[in-house]
């Protein structure tokens, strides 16, 4: 057994309908740590051909929620609802894969804080976000 492996702890979901519409797919998870990747296609080019910004703040969004709602077990779900997301775009990617990651950065027992990074396997910081998210309950 490779205790290395980052993927022996990953607790794997069903995609939800945009994540399957879009491409993206977990890669890893565990507490206060999501990371998504997602390929680029033409589909998600904006006018002038490039990923529109709504692709990378979904990808963060995605990112940040997860990272705050790991529990370690298929039958226990946590759910978030974000409450406030702010993104800012530095740079245009330069590769062919989007990587997001989530950081879950404080919260208690109703919100979490989280930072998400946006970059592509070239190493390009494209942007970076910030949210509030609420647990929900039921």
């Amino acid at each position: 057994m490779n205790d290395g492996n980052k993927q022996n702890h990953v607790m794997y979901e069903d995609a939800y309908p945009l994540q399957k519409h879009l491409g993206f797919r977990m890669v890893d998870w565990k507490e206060d740590y999501a990371r998504f990747e997602l390929p680029m296609q033409e589909f998600l080019g904006n006018r002038y051909g490039i990923p529109h910004g709504g692709v990378y703040a979904t990808l963060a969004d995605t990112v940040m929620g997860f990272c705050g709602c790991y529990t370690g077990d298929t039958e226990n779900r946590r759910m978030a609802m974000t409450l406030s997301l702010n993104v800012s775009y530095l740079a245009q990617m330069k590769g062919n894969l989007i990587i997001g990651e989530g950081f879950r950065t404080g919260g208690g027992r109703k919100t979490f804080f989280a930072d998400a990074k946006i970059t592509d396997n070239e190493g390009v910081l494209i942007a970076t976000a910030s949210g509030v998210f609420r647990y929900r309950t039921g």
